[in-house]
């Protein structure tokens, strides 16, 4: 019954909700993209176009200041691209830190495993083929890869909406290794089903708070206390 009411609901939120869609679908604008490159010192070419999936400047500034201001030493990613060459080069500024990024594609995972390393920096980048689990939430998720114990920063860009509107509330099974003063970002929570997906978080996990973002496409950050 509340998958089913979760479905409702995301019609229902989905019939006022494209223009939140439309709007995560950009790259946060120049703005965005300029005060990212002087946060971080990246070169402007540092940020390709990895295809209509990328990260957009306003959570990739979000990222940075998560690693420059708070100093995770574990940062574990859900979906890579441009926001790795971001985490890494920002977790290198600080003086170092495991980045694990895990992608569905293996293609894109090679493509972002060769980028961040051309840049001389590191990061554990892994394909995790999406398949149908048992995880008490819809949608596919990621095969299971070694990750670390403890996350300090779990960054959830994927998987792709389209697989289910509520799909990335699975990270939450992560959430266990998530401790005290540690942090999730979740990109994209404007869009109808991340905002079911935060409402579900905030109440299974109460020892977590949790505030959206009103950037372009929205970012939910939640810390536990």
């Amino acid at each position: 019954m509340r998958m089913l009411n979760e479905w409702i609901a995301v019609g229902a939120a989905g019939a006022v909700g494209w223009p939140w869609l439309l709007k995560s679908l950009g790259d946060g604008g120049p703005m965005a993209r300029a005060a990212l490159l002087a946060r971080t010192g990246l070169d402007d070419d540092a940020l390709p176009d990895l295809g209509s999936w990328r990260a957009d400047a306003d959570f990739l500034n979000i990222i940075a200041t998560e690693i420059l201001e708070r100093r995770p030493r574990t940062v574990v990613e859900l979906g890579g691209g441009t926001s790795t060459l971001v985490a890494a080069h920002c977790l290198e500024k600080i003086g170092g830190g495991r980045l694990v990024s895990i992608d569905g594609s293996e293609p894109f995972a090679d493509a972002t495993r060769e980028m961040v390393h051309a840049r001389g920096l590191e990061a554990e980048v892994r394909a995790a083929p999406l398949d149908y689990q048992e995880n008490g939430w819809p949608g596919a998720w990621y095969a299971p890869v070694p990750l670390p114990d403890r996350i300090d920063l779990l960054i959830v860009d994927g998987p792709p909406w389209f697989l289910h509107p509520m799909v990335r509330g699975a990270a939450a099974t992560l959430f266990d290794r998530i401790p005290s003063g540690g942090t999730v970002l979740l990109d994209d929570a404007a869009r109808p089903g991340e905002r079911l997906v935060a409402r579900r978080w905030k109440r299974e996990w109460p020892d977590f708070t949790f505030h959206r973002v009103t950037n372009t496409a929205g970012t939910l950050i939640g810390r536990r206390r």
